[in-house]
């Protein structure tokens, strides 16, 4: 009875909110679906081009210094470029790649039955009123992993809401808003710091050639953040998301049922025990393997935490030994294997439900690749940089406008690199000239675009999100999803800023080496 006036007094208390997400849902699944959505969008893309192309812009290209060109994608060459390279766009689509060998070995681990084990062990000792935290903050700390949270945290979540009894796309969103609206939110350093700083850095020496960013110039934001984020996600997902999903997308009466959560039989729990043994045995590998200088996992700087880095790089190869080892000896000492076939059986199972996402893919690739080909986005993000700059604000309210800008330009420029090459060499020294630090601009840039990346279906983990909810309810789709996620975004967008801007006045440091004013 408790339960049921708190979602009474939650639906009463947001009764615009629930209509408003509802009229986004209706609006956004009367959209075709997500391929065919991908296919119309590249072929606006392809229209657009060709009527742009005779234009000439004014703003110029930040990483070449060029005049921008729009580039028409329907003459004869394009056209027979596009043909010709079909096949490798597809292919080399990073995404495609990242989620299928995971899923290979997450297969494995998910049929054994070791993940299903690790979940009863785990629920024994969480409360449950603390599992929306701990996905959360489970997905923030994925970050160090790369791309590792979308295919491995965000279906968890939704697996352990399910078993725990809660609405399994609750647990999805609570993932997605901790792995993806928290991109930038981390106690720990991660690839995308250095990444990020290898952009700031330039920028701002096309105004003072001696300025140096450190790489973990904003760690302190970040880590800070990270408190933020799991505090706003945990109150979002109990109090406003789960009720509604609760009442608009009950979960599918032929789902498959939740894991059981009966107390672990004993050759379970040995064949869990000796799977972690698996794992420990080889992160001790893993960290010897790494920790000499000249290490073969080190990068030719001698980085282990760069992109370039071997170790970087085996992330996901190193997901799926993660999972496939200590699965497969799950499997035979507990019984659920008892051949060989067992375990590539489980992986034919794993890639079947991975069909439609890689159809999504293929179509989601190919616009990708077109928008880029364009020149579109760039003339788009330069045009709204220049547009900020044309303003004179002062300069918190610039910062505002800055954090605003990158959510905008995150709709239809995905990657957080590509977005930053893009804008840093505008946004730094211009706010360099109105004595704002390149850390401070590079951490607006980077709560703009953390709180967008979960409502934008152009992002290519999107749509596997999509299937992922599609398991427990079949109805999902592109609006659904984004009216779910649509209130952390709005409110991490506005929480977030005012976060960075009270952490400004404050004076709290940044991160190593960083301050808030130039010089």
């Amino acid at each position: 009875m408790a339960e049921m006036k708190q979602t009474n007094g939650s639906g009463n208390g947001s009764g615009f909110i629930d209509r408003m997400l509802n009229v986004i849902e209706k609006v956004g699944n009367k959209l075709p679906d997500p391929a065919i959505l991908f296919l119309v969008c590249m072929l606006v893309v392809w229209g657009l081009s060709a009527l742009m192309a005779p234009f000439t812009f004014s703003e110029l290209d930040p990483r070449t210094g060029n005049p921008l060109v729009v580039n028409n994608l329907l003459t004869g060459t394009a056209l027979a470029n596009f043909l010709s390279t079909m096949v490798t766009t597809f292919t080399s689509f990073a995404p495609l790649g990242v989620v299928l060998v995971a899923m290979l070995g997450v297969g494995v681990a998910d049929s054994s039955g070791f993940i299903n084990a690790g979940l009863k062990m785990a629920l024994g000792v969480t409360p449950r009123s603390l599992l929306t935290p701990m996905v959360i903050f489970v997905g923030i700390l994925s970050h160090s992993a790369v791309d590792a949270g979308y295919v491995l945290v965000i279906p968890l979540g939704g697996v352990i809401f399910h078993a725990a009894g809660r609405h399994p796309i609750a647990g999805i969103a609570a993932a997605f808003a901790g792995v993806s609206g928290g991109f930038s939110a981390n106690p720990l350093p991660s690839a995308l710091d250095p990444l990020l700083q290898g952009f700031t850095q330039p920028a701002a020496q096309l105004i003072n050639a001696s300025v140096l960013v450190n790489p973990l110039c904003n760690y302190y934001f970040t880590a800070a953040s990270s408190l933020l984020i799991v505090g706003l996600g945990w109150y979002l997902t109990d109090a406003i998301v789960e009720p509604r999903i609760k009442k608009t997308s009950p979960v599918d009466d032929d789902t498959e049922a939740a894991p059981s959560m009966d107390t672990v039989e004993s050759k379970e729990r040995s064949g869990f025990w000796a799977g972690m043994a698996i794992i420990i045995l080889g992160l001790f590998v893993l960290y010897f393997t790494a920790i000499p200088a000249d290490s073969p996992l080190r990068d030719g700087a001698g980085n282990l935490d760069s992109f370039t880095a071997p170790l970087m790089q085996s992330i996901v190869p190193l997901i799926f030994l993660f999972f496939l080892l200590p699965g497969v000896i799950y499997g035979f000492l507990s019984g659920t294997f008892k051949k060989s076939k067992d375990v590539i059986d489980s992986m034919t199972t794993a890639m079947n439900g991975m069909s439609y996402y890689i159809v999504m893919a293929f179509f989601c690739a190919l616009f990708i690749s077109a928008f880029g080909a364009s020149n579109i986005g760039p003339l788009m993000a330069v045009k709204g940089a220049n547009f900020l700059k044309s303003l004179a604000l002062p300069g918190e309210v610039t910062i505002m406008g800055i954090i605003v800008l990158a959510g905008v330009v995150n709709l239809f420029v995905g990657s957080a690199s590509a977005k930053w090459a893009l804008l840093a060499p505008i946004f730094v020294p211009m706010l360099m000239q109105l004595g704002l630090s390149p850390e401070l601009t590079q951490a607006a840039y980077r709560v703009g675009d953390s709180s967008t990346n979960i409502i934008t279906p152009l992002m290519p983990y999107f749509p596997l999100v999509v299937v992922f909810c599609q398991k427990y309810v079949k109805k999902t789709g592109i609006g659904t999803l984004v009216s779910i996620m649509l209130p952390y975004s709005i409110v991490f967008l506005i929480a977030w800023t005012i976060f960075l801007v009270v952490y400004w006045i404050l004076g709290i440091p940044l991160g190593l080496q960083a301050g808030y004013t130039y010089p």
